[in-house]
């Protein structure tokens, strides 16, 4: 992936949204991807329309960029997501928060179903992402750097500021949610964690895990974007209840958090913008 790749991915974006610019965004994660359509007004532009935006061959992940003005703010909304064990390289992973940044949004907020390693967080809880550990030995920085997009060795101390977790909190608060954080470690899957896996995640201070948002967040950091990381907790980890895991698990209690994700992201996307 090129500079000029994205610069002309991001020009694509702006004509076919008719916004110049955008100031935050969104990456809706496993089934999560309805709220964007149900926006008023949104302007949906599917992936394959864009020159160069990877499409998600997953279920769950729609592939359309929308573009929505929420309380004045143009808001940016990544409906679906490529992901490692699809095969992409690491540079498709991240085209889309690089053409969000590109576009303006100096914001990101990444989602994702995850599953739980910490007994306090249960099935359809919302969890602030407080930090993330990399287990993968994958990162999207490896090669040349161009310095368009940032620095060599850009610092990852506060990948997730805390300002915007406060936030997130309070709007959480004010929509009737008790909102917890917690450490997100990223595994490549597809295949799901092993109990000893999971043991292991534990005893490194994870409270969640999943195969997303880990190279996003290290890409929106690099390019100078601030990161809010937001996991829906799907499931309990292996090895923590008798019953196996499935995809359509997790979709369906994704599909039941719709309702509460789309009240807490009425409130919180257009003040992320405006507030902080």
């Amino acid at each position: 992936m090129s500079y000029e790749q994205v610069s002309t991915a991001t020009e694509a974006i702006a004509k076919e949204t008719d916004r110049p610019t955008h100031a935050i965004a969104a990456v809706l994660g496993s089934g999560l991807s309805s709220y964007a359509a149900s926006l008023e007004g949104a302007i949906e532009v599917p992936y394959s329309q864009i020159p160069g935006f990877p499409v998600p061959s997953v279920a769950g992940h729609s592939g359309s960029l929308f573009s929505a003005e929420m309380d004045g703010v143009p808001v940016m909304l990544l409906a679906g997501r490529v992901h490692a064990y699809e095969g992409y390289p690491l540079d498709d992973l991240v085209f889309g928060v690089r053409c969000a940044i590109k576009s303006g949004c100096d914001i990101v907020v990444l989602t994702n179903a995850a599953g739980s390693v910490n007994v306090d967080h249960r099935p359809g809880d919302l969890v602030i992402i407080r930090d993330h550990i990399n287990l993968t030995g994958l990162n999207p920085l490896i090669g040349i750097n161009d310095e368009r997009f940032g620095p060599r060795f850009p610092d990852m101390t506060t990948v997730y500021p805390r300002e915007l977790r406060e936030l997130t909190r309070v709007v959480g608060s004010d929509t009737g949610m008790r909102m917890n954080e917690g450490v997100y470690a990223w595994f490549t899957g597809p295949s799901y964690e092993t109990p000893a896996e999971i043991e292991m995640a534990r005893g490194l201070g994870a409270d969640l895990v999943g195969m997303s948002t880990v190279p996003e967040a290290i890409a929106a950091t690099h390019m100078g974007a601030r990161v809010l990381g937001i996991s829906l907790v799907t499931n309990l980890a292996a090895g923590m209840s008798d019953y196996p895991l499935s995809h359509e698990d997790v979709q369906a209690t994704a599909n039941r958090a719709q309702e509460s994700i789309g009240g807490l992201f009425d409130r919180l996307l257009p003040r992320l913008a405006q507030d902080v």
